[in-house]
């Protein structure tokens, strides 16, 4: 017992095969493991950082088959079949994405601690909106906390990053 509360430990693990920036991997994992916990100790891409545990800041951010999620909470064990991008996986080898791009350009990050977060979450809003207003910037980060305050220079930097993908389809 520890604080009068009783741990409850599984010794249950689940095969899983998952695609994780483009790479497969596949084994099993504790039931309980969470996919930041997988991430970060079983596959060593710690660019994925740990902060409040609760779906609350962001700084957890990664795509779930392009969709972002909280990877604090999200269960390894329910990525099996599925495809995970996490900050190692934005750039394309050497070359960065246009929105690391826009993000240093714009002073996006001071810091730095939520910067991988902001990212993934900023690639999951242009996957699912190629063209957002501020308001939709806004409205969609609001679960990124950025405790230096760099908002204006991340919103900046995804609607920058949005022209360039923009422009990039059309050429």
């Amino acid at each position: 017992m520890e604080d009068g509360f009783e741990r409850i430990v599984t010794h249950q693990h689940c095969a899983i095969e998952v695609l994780v920036n483009g790479t497969k991997w596949s084994g099993k994992v504790p039931a309980e493991e969470v996919l930041l916990d997988f991430l970060r100790y079983r596959l060593g891409l710690t660019g994925t950082k740990r902060s409040c545990e609760s779906q609350v800041c962001g700084a957890c951010t990664v795509l779930v088959n392009e969709k972002p999620v909280s990877s604090c909470s999200y269960l390894a064990f329910e990525v099996d079949g599925q495809s995970v991008t996490s900050i190692e996986g934005l750039a394309s080898g050497q070359e960065l994405d246009p929105l690391q791009q826009a993000f240093i350009r714009n002073v996006g990050a001071q810091c730095g601690f939520c910067t991988s977060g902001q990212l993934m979450a900023a690639k999951g809003l242009l996957i699912e909106n190629p063209s957002p207003t501020y308001s939709d910037v806004s409205e969609w980060m609001k679960g990124n906390i950025c405790r230096c305050g760099c908002y204006p220079a991340i919103a900046r930097s995804i609607m920058e990053a949005a022209e360039e993908y923009r422009q990039r389809r059309s050429a």
